[in-house]
């Protein structure tokens, strides 16, 4: 039993997806970080107000319905897909295509000659079982 569990843990993903998750949480606290500190203050300084959490208060019945505590996470969500995005996607694709281009790799080219034998030999047939049923 604990040979199996021995196994499990040391294999390859695993130990990938622990690396993963524990550099992620890393990262996270980084873009939390540029979120709450560089790009929030810099939205108070133009509209006036860290956060949007008083804004659109109702209240009914004695109790407060804040729109605003959902327009904030929704600011901020996009401010962190945003960073994230120009921070880390942006240049690692351009990493990529300046890496492509140096190795003579063009994916937008599609080689006609990697097809799939097993489709190619499908659509043979598929094309003579069709010349066979035209008058």
């Amino acid at each position: 039993m604990l040979t199996g569990f021995k196994n499990f843990i040391l294999k390859g993903n695993v130990v990938d997806l622990a690396v993963a998750v524990v550099i992620g949480a890393a990262f996270g606290a980084v873009v939390t970080a540029l979120v709450q500190s560089v790009l929030m203050p810099f939205i108070a300084a133009l509209v006036g107000s860290p956060n949007f959490d008083s804004f659109a208060v109702v209240t009914l019945n004695g109790n407060d319905i804040k729109f605003g505590v959902l327009l904030t996470a929704i600011v901020n969500f996009v401010l962190v897909a945003a960073a994230i995005y120009f921070i880390i996607v942006v240049p690692m694709n351009k990493m990529i295509e300046r890496r492509n281009r140096r190795l003579g790799i063009h994916p937008d080219v599609k080689d006609e000659a990697a097809e799939d034998p097993q489709i190619a030999l499908l659509t043979e047939i598929r094309d003579a079982l069709q010349a066979d049923r035209r008058p």
